[in-house]
């Protein structure tokens, strides 16, 4: 393989209902239960439904999708929990006003005619 050939890996998820257990988000992500309730401590994911036993958590696809961006961050930019936590905010952030923007100019486009 050269450098320049990669391997892309795709899980289809249905974003509609599904839930994972604890368990299922450590195997999914790859991780260990502990940094999974670190997450949720500094409140980087968050359970479905809130549950004083991490036992009893469900996640949904979108807490896996951020759980699986938080570990990039950690990997590549070597964030410690805080750090991540903020990164994520502000991401998030940033992509609701693109979205944002996005509709602003959808809607001078839709008020110029075009």
């Amino acid at each position: 393989m050269s450098k320049q050939d990669h391997i892309l890996t795709v899980e289809v998820l249905d974003q509609h209902g599904s839930t994972f257990t604890l368990r299922e988000i450590c195997e999914r992500g790859e991780c260990h239960a502990e940094f999974v309730i670190k997450l949720v401590d500094y409140g980087i994911i968050a359970p479905v439904e809130e549950s004083p036993e991490a036992r009893h958590w469900e996640f949904d696809v979108g807490a896996l999708s951020r759980l699986r961006k938080a570990q990039r961050l950690q990997r590549d930019l070597k964030m410690n929990l805080p750090g991540l936590a903020m990164s994520l905010e502000l991401l998030d952030e940033v992509e609701e006003m693109r979205r944002e923007v996005g509709r602003l100019n959808h809607r001078i486009r839709q008020l110029m005619g075009e």
